[in-house]
């Protein structure tokens, strides 16, 4: 991740904000009935739509209407996180994208509890692009957290310490005599708030010249543990009640008196289609259909596509729909699933191809002198994001600016695209940040902003809204590649273990498609993408350890693989926790202590500071606490026929930064139907310090019902170059109706907070079907595990 931060770091450019304001139009709409609900009841100063503040993108809590920000000469600025205004009001600048994770509350308490701030006077304020926010506008990896505990701890230190050296000099007394509490400073003949400090500092303009050097800021002390008050305590959440009233702004609110609306006519497949022709014929009967636009793209982002022009969203929609045009055939027209596993296999068979990670000495040995080997192969399906609020961007050409106003999880990553597509220097491009409908990595492809800018400019620098429909956006979906995983272990039969073991993981590889720059180096100087493979390099003991990459080159050719929610970690730990439940009853062992005996923490599992400390021996601990929670393997013998518990654990999601989790499912497989209930999950996790336990807990429920939804029920699979499923028709996620009783466990320590938004996810699908073997005897090896497979599975007699 350090690498991933230079890197990113190095990428991004001078994106200077301008001023900016746009108005919110107002509809009768599930928002505007949320407001005449809600609004009326709280008060005049909920009133739907505000001009954008010189300073600000998106402010929470909301200004009252009619506020306006201080200016800008009066507040006091320690560090670029933060500003103390001279009424008292700490704000927050948040780079993170908000997409339903509560990240402005959990990093603003970080900064706020190390400088003493009233909570009650803290607000978050999602930032636009800046230069002086550069390397930090990843939003992905359940990095927010992790990535920003020590840079805000430091802020938030010397913002104190500033304060309390004004305080120190107005009070006459020493800084050493003065204590902060709530955003007061109390000595030893008076006490001053923040506001005041700083609006005597703004009429004597001292305080605000004040600088700290990076040496001074890191020779600050920091609280303990024990000092903390912000910190793993119940705070009130700054996001929800904006979110809860209509209030929040989304990309797709965007208005502008003179906007059009745009729908994209995409092509069979994502990559080398060109336009032939196009018939409008029937198009121009649609009332308020304006034209159609054949994208002239530099950036060979949107290869292909045609974009409709019209006065409304229905227009543009029904105007697209009537288009015909004629593209030229590509080669990825041919390519399906089974053509995807045929050349993963292929490639898994061919010793040459990929790159090894790990290539321990003795492997063969070890293979070729086993009392037995065991080997077998698991499969996943691609899975689609299916955001709630399909992807859409708003450009328009403004004082001289290309602004782009949407919600995305990597700004600095497209914004070069962007400027490309623009024909003008980076620093003349610049986006606006809106809330996210979700995102879960899709958003990391800003892909859906190009094709907007591309039609503005060649509307003249039009404002245009260009939303992708429904079966658009999952057309064109940056899905999870499909996988195939072998794993082949000697079995010891004599000390009940494994001898040494191989493992091959086959994939599209969405880092080497998206951000090449930064796949990582494996053994001999080969590149690989860690995100294709992160949950394969575990922390057991299995002797020499032969672990390869490979891309599966047809899928990248094919679509664009994508980030998805835990990202390799979503399908990894799926076949390495499947295979150690088959080899423990291989070797006649109880799967719990079979884990237990390879998490010795030794050699390159011995973990180290600050993200891994402990290592090996804490994944152990949390399973350990795991089996205590769910009486392992006593449970076993008072459950209902056909019911079975699994159990799995993983250091979800990357090995330099592992939330250690363990986690357990209970399972009903209906023998006649085959239908599969998942009735219980229990999760134990060792994150390291919980800054926010409502948005950790949060978070590990949600990820667990997306590993039950990714485990039981989401998949589609590649036909003609893309996916099948389009809706929701045929594509099926979990259903609240099938959600089952979530039992959560924090391990309570004060190590490093690590990330939250994605473990959840990685333990429940190897979990699932663990509990499937354990209740019905049917060993699944494909994702998702369907009725059919169970049925399909009694015929076979597997």
């Amino acid at each position: 991740m350090a690498k991933l931060s230079q890197l990113a770091r190095e990428t991004d450019r001078a994106f200077h904000q301008k001023n900016t304001a746009h108005k919110v139009r107002a509809s009768f709409s599930r928002r505007t009935f949320l407001l005449t609900g809600f609004g009326s009841a709280m008060g005049a100063g909920l009133a739907f739509g505000f001009a954008r503040q010189a300073r600000a993108s998106i402010v929470l809590p909301p200004l009252p209407a009619g506020a306006q920000l201080p200016a800008a000469d009066t507040l006091f600025e320690p560090t670029i996180w933060c500003t103390i205004a001279p009424d008292g009001e700490v704000t927050v600048n948040i780079v993170r994208a908000e997409m339903g994770q509560h990240v402005g509350t959990a990093l603003a308490r970080i900064i706020a509890d190390e400088m003493d701030a009233d909570w009650n006077r803290v607000r978050i304020d999602y930032v636009n692009t800046e230069k002086r926010f550069a390397g930090q506008y990843v939003t992905g990896g359940s990095w927010s957290v992790w990535a920003t505990w020590d840079l805000f701890r430091q802020a938030g230190a010397a913002a104190r310490y500033l304060l309390v050296q004004e305080a120190a000099r107005l009070l006459g007394t020493t800084p050493e005599a003065c204590r902060v509490n709530d955003g007061i400073v109390v000595g030893p003949n008076g006490s001053l708030t923040f506001g005041q400090i700083v609006s005597h500092a703004a009429d004597n303009a001292t305080l605000l010249k004040k600088s700290l050097t990076p040496q001074e800021m890191a020779a600050l002390p920091l609280k303990t543990p024990q000092q903390r008050t912000l910190i793993g305590r119940p705070v009130a959440a700054l996001d929800i009640p904006p979110k809860v009233t209509g209030h929040a702004v989304y990309g797709c609110d965007v208005h502008f008196d003179d906007m059009v609306y745009a729908r994209p006519k995409l092509p069979p497949t994502r990559y080398g289609a060109r336009v032939r022709r196009v018939d409008d014929s029937q198009s121009r009967k649609v009332p308020g259909y304006e034209r159609f636009i054949v994208l002239d793209d530099p950036t060979n982002e949107v290869q292909g596509w045609v974009v409709v022009i019209a006065k409304s969203w229905p227009a543009a929609k029904l105007a697209t729909d009537l288009l015909k045009v004629e593209w030229t055939p590509t080669p990825a027209q041919e390519v399906s699933e089974a053509d995807l596993l045929v050349r993963a296999r292929k490639l898994h068979e061919d010793p040459r191809s990929g790159t090894n990670i790990y290539d321990d000495p003795g492997v063969g040995k070890a293979f070729d002198t086993a009392e037995e080997t065991f080997s077998q192969t698991y499969t996943t399906a691609p899975v689609a994001h299916f955001t709630l609020e399909p992807v859409n961007a708003t450009a328009r050409l403004h004082e001289g600016i290309w602004e782009i106003h949407t919600g995305n999880q990597w700004q600095s990553l497209i914004l070069p695209t962007l400027a490309k597509a623009a024909g003008v220097p980076q620093d003349q491009v610049r986006m606006i940040t809106y809330y996210l409908g979700g995102g879960f990595g899709r958003r990391l492809n800003g892909d859906y902003a190009v094709p907007a800018l591309l039609a503005s400019k060649a509307l003249g620098g039009r404002p245009v809204k260009l939303m992708l429909a429904r079966n658009d956006d999952m057309a064109f979906d940056s899905i999870r590649s499909p996988s195939f995983q072998s794993i082949s272990c000697a079995l010891d039969y004599q000390n009940k273990g494994i001898r040494a073991m191989r493992y091959d993981v086959v994939a599209g590889w969405p880092t080497l498609a998206a951000a090449p720059a930064f796949m990582a180096e494996g053994m001999g100087g080969k590149k690989y993408d860690p995100f294709a493979l992160s949950g394969a390099d575990h922390w057991y003991d299995v002797g020499p350890f032969h672990l390869r990459a490979i891309c599966n080159d047809l899928a990248n050719q094919t679509f664009r693989p994508g980030w998805l929610r835990a990202v390799s970690a979503g399908w990894t730990p799926w076949a390495l926790e499947s295979y150690i439940d088959e080899a423990a009853d291989q070797l006649d062992q109880d799967p719990v202590a079979f884990r237990l005996a390879m998490l010795d923490g030794k050699g390159r599992n011995a973990g180290s500071a600050p993200n891994a400390i402990g290592g090996a021996h804490r994944q152990a601990a949390v399973l350990q606490r795991l089996a205590e929670l769910i009486n392992w393997p006593d449970v076993q013998d008072t459950l209902p026929s056909d019911t079975g518990i699994g159990i799995a654990t993983t250091f979800g999601q990357e090995r330099n930064m592992p939330t250690w989790t363990a986690g357990a499912a209970q399972v009903h497989v209906n023998q006649t139907t085959g239908q599969i209930t998942c009735q219980k999950i229990w999760l134990v996790v060792d994150a390291g310090t919980i800054v926010d336990p409502d948005g950790a807990r949060a978070q590990i429920e949600g990820g667990a019902l997306w590993g039950l939804s990714m485990a039981l029920f989401e998949g589609t699979e590649i036909v003609h170059g893309t996916i099948a499923a389009r809706n929701l028709n045929n594509y099926t996620p979990l259903r609240m109706g099938d959600d089952p009783e979530i039992e959560i466990v924090f391990m309570d320590n004060t190590y490093k907070p690590m990330g939250l938004g994605e473990p959840g996810v990685t333990v429940v699908a190897p979990a699932i079907g663990n509990a499937i073997y354990n209740a019905s005897g049917f060993r699944l090896r494909h994702l998702p595990m369907r009725p059919q497979d169970i049925l399909t599975a009694q015929k076979q007699g597997a």
